[in-house]
């Protein structure tokens, strides 16, 4: 996949939970989403445009409820803004060619890979299972994992 973009075909097969979060910038609940406590090997995309965002090897438990991950798989996919809402001042995460809300990035994350944790809604987010990445238009992304135990040897 080359171009990412947001389209109406996209958004219209999108969950009222997903559209909810990637369009209104809601927030779904800590514990009960798709991937907080999931540790398969892969990458996640954006849900709505398909851009490669985070990668398994970067996710880890920061025991938020959420899926949290150290860095974006690809920079240039994530965009940071200052996000006001709620009282607060905190740093809203939203995918370059979508536009799509994903969560909010942290400074309280490990301290030995870089300090940062991207507290991500699982509703803006799809798995690409290693075993799949090819087939599905991420086989770039392959290689990451050739010395785990999904990856090829």
């Amino acid at each position: 996949m080359s171009e990412y973009r947001k389209t109406p075909e996209a958004l219209s097969r999108l969950t009222p939970e997903q559209f909810r979060v990637t369009q209104e910038s809601a927030t779904e609940r800590p514990f009960h989403n798709a991937f907080h406590d999931s540790h398969d090997e892969g990458i996640y995309v954006d849900i709505v445009s398909g851009e490669p965002l985070f990668s398994s090897l970067d996710k880890f438990d920061s025991g938020c409820g959420w899926p949290s991950f150290t860095t974006p798989l690809e920079s240039e996919h994530v965009l940071e803004k200052t996000d006001t809402t709620h009282g607060m001042v905190r740093t809203e995460v939203r995918s370059t060619h979508a536009d799509s809300h994903l969560g909010h990035v942290f400074p309280d994350g490990p301290r030995d890979r870089g300090g940062l944790r991207y507290c991500i809604n699982s509703a803006s987010l799809r798995f690409v299972p290693v075993a799949d990445l090819e087939k599905e238009g991420y086989g770039q992304y392959a290689s990451l994992f050739a010395n785990t135990k999904g990856g090829a040897a």
